[in-house]
């Protein structure tokens, strides 16, 4: 009729599992690594993906589940969520398309809250630039932490390179000469508001005309040309 006892200990394993993003916001198109602890061994869902760490590039926000499954065989689970923000969608224009050489454009940008242009450097939803020859200029939208990037050409003419004679460049007074031009679509001569790419002229005195040619694409130089003019005295 004698008792004794004895006791055994089972020891329950209630594992914890956790996950965490890096970084928890992306935008589309990027990537964020999920990592996981607590157990040894994880999959990932969606994805079915394997491992500790795992990069995922989602294309909107999405909600990783975690199994984890520790040495002894415990399974516990979590989840992470993982923010996806949108891209802005950045259009550009050029106002005009088309310059000459010295004069300017302006820039637009819309699409995002701020915006820097290059070459250049400049900031700002709308910028006048001045280039010396056709470019194209690249434009960064930003909003949020997200960005993308649009380009616009601005094509720039050559100001027309003038060439004058005047024939005879000197002459008796009463006579007539004849100012020519060439390098030029269109022109114009003073004095006299004449037009053409040659003009005939008769001055009393020694004048200096000036040619204005305006090229095909609008792009305006001048150039000068001089008759003397002999006025003998008879005595």
């Amino acid at each position: 009729g004698c008792v004794n006892t004895k006791t055994v200990s089972i020891t329950v394993s209630n594992p914890t599992v956790n996950a965490v993003a890096n970084p928890t916001n992306i935008c589309a198109g990027n990537s964020a690594t999920l990592t996981g602890s607590g157990a040894a061994t994880y999959t990932w869902n969606p994805g079915n993906l394997t491992g500790t760490s795992v990069s995922v590039s989602p294309s909107v926000t999405t909600t990783y589940s975690i199994v984890g499954t520790t040495s002894l065989g415990c399974v516990a689970s979590n989840t992470v969520n993982l923010t996806v923000s949108p891209n802005p969608t950045v259009t550009a224009s050029s106002s005009p398309t088309a310059i000459c050489v010295g004069a300017t454009a302006s820039l637009s940008a819309i699409g995002a809250t701020s915006y820097t242009w290059n070459p250049g450097n400049l900031t700002g939803a709308n910028v006048s630039v001045s280039p010396a020859s056709t470019t194209v200029y690249t434009v960064t939208g930003l909003t949020g932490i997200c960005s993308n990037v649009n380009t616009v050409t601005v094509t720039v003419n050559p100001l027309p390179t003038l060439t004058t004679t005047a024939s005879p460049a000197t002459l008796c007074i009463g006579n007539t000469a004849t100012l020519t031009a060439s390098g030029a679509a269109t022109y114009s001569w003073n004095p006299g508001a004449l037009s053409g790419a040659s003009a005939t002229v008769s001055p009393i005195v020694n004048t200096t005309y000036t040619v204005t040619g305006t090229s095909a694409a609008g792009c305006v130089n001048t150039k000068t040309v001089s008759i003397t003019v002999s006025n003998p005295t008879v005595n």
